[in-house]
Order: C-alpha cells, then sequence, then structure tokens
C-alpha cells in the first residue's frame, strides 16, 4: 500500500489534477485505490459497496482538486478523510428509513420527535461507526508504518507467532523484535482501538 509521498509530489499531482491530465488520475489511482478499498470494506463491510465508494472518491478529487490544503497534511491523508467521510455517510444510509430520514434533525418524517426504537438503532448505528472508524484507522495506521515495524506485527498478531519465532523470521534479535513489536504497538494505540481486534500475541504477556 502506498505511503505518504513528498509534499513536492502532493503539490505537483494537485496541479495537473486541476488542469484536467487524465493522466494524473491514473495515477493517483494506482497509488491510493487499494488504501481507498481496503478503508471502505473495513467500514461498510460490503464488497460491492467499498467498489461505489471507490468510484466517489475519485470522482471527487477529480472534479474538486482545489478542495486538497497542502497545508493540512499530504493528499495521502485527504483521500483517506474523503474515504473515511464518504464511507460513514453510506454506512448511516443503511438504517430503518424513519431513523435515516429524521436523522439530522432529530424528528421522523411527519415532524415529530424520533421514538424510541429510533433512537435505540440510532445508538447502534453509531457504535458501529465508531467501531469502524477505530478498526479502518488501525489499518491505515498499520499501511503507513515503517516496513519493519509493519511485518513485525503482522508476524506476531496474524500469524501468531512469539517474539522469538518473530524474531527468527525477522533475521533480528529477540531485543530488536521487542523493540520493533513496542514500537508498533504505541503507534497503533492512537487508534483507540486493542491492536487487530483486540487479541494478545502468544508469548508476549507484559515482556513488552
Amino acid at each position: 500500500m502506498a505511503k505518504d509521498a513528498p509534499p513536492r509530489w502532493d503539490r505537483k499531482m494537485q496541479q495537473r489534477l486541476a488542469r484536467g491530465e487524465a493522466a494524473a488520475l491514473g495515477e493517483l489511482y494506482d497509488r491510493f485505490a487499494s488504501l481507498v478499498h481496503s478503508q471502505a470494506h473495513r467500514i461498510l463491510d460490503d464488497e460491492s459497496a467499498a467498489d461505489l465508494v471507490t468510484r466517489e472518491v475519485f470522482g471527487y478529487v477529480w472534479e474538486n482538486p482545489d478542495a486538497y490544503d497542502p497545508k493540512q497534511g499530504s493528499m495521502r491523508s485527504w483521500v483517506a478523510r474523503l474515504t473515511h467521510r464518504q464511507s460513514v455517510r453510506r454506512l448511516r444510509g443503511t438504517a430503518p428509513s424513519a431513523f435515516a430520514q429524521g436523522y439530522e434533525d432529530g424528528t421522523d418524517d411527519d415532524g415529530g420527535t424520533c421514538g424510541a426504537e429510533d433512537a435505540v438503532a440510532r445508538e447502534e448505528l453509531e457504535e458501529r461507526v465508531r467501531r469502524a472508524t477505530a478498526a479502518a484507522r488501525a489499518d491505515y495506521i498499520v499501511a503507513s508504518m515503517p516496513a519493519p515495524l509493519r511485518a513485525a506485527l503482522e508476524l506476531a498478531y496474524i500469524q501468531r507467532r512469539d517474539y522469538r519465532q518473530t524474531a527468527a523470521d525477522l533475521g533480528v534479535t529477540e531485543d530488536e523484535a521487542r523493540r520493533r513489536l513496542r514500537l508498533g504497538l504505541q503507534l497503533l494505540s492512537t487508534a483507540n482501538t486493542r491492536p487487530l481486534e483486540g487479541s494478545s500475541p502468544p508469548g508476549y504477556g507484559r515482556a513488552l
């Protein structure tokens, strides 16, 4: 998955998009499409919906390149924010009709206050949004990590390797494996979620 490009690349890409260069859109798609689709899929848990969000995000970027402000961060971060916003909107659009219609102003389609069932539906939906947002942010953080940290986390949490096995697989000392895992976990903690669905890797305990 693509990492943040140098700021110069971001500014040049924005200028090319503003000039209407189709090749620029193709380059941007090649760089960020996997990021957009995986983030949308993580939130929506639906392949077709993730495909649609991907098209919507790149369509928006193509039509509104000036909406990107380099002072606010990298283009990759901007595309990720657009993806999150559009995915959450689409997720909320799956709510029951009365709730969906009255979500913005707290009223149902007859103008009355939403009932208890709609209030429960809203709470459940917002909790799903929060969980999906945290999970998507964790995915984004892992994808943005330096490769050595990402490789250590993937071995520990996905392949369930203990730190000795992780060190052997990576060809580093056990102390270095611990260091990489510790740094990776520190980065993941900013996502406000327990690492990789809250499971601990085998053989670690408090050793990190």
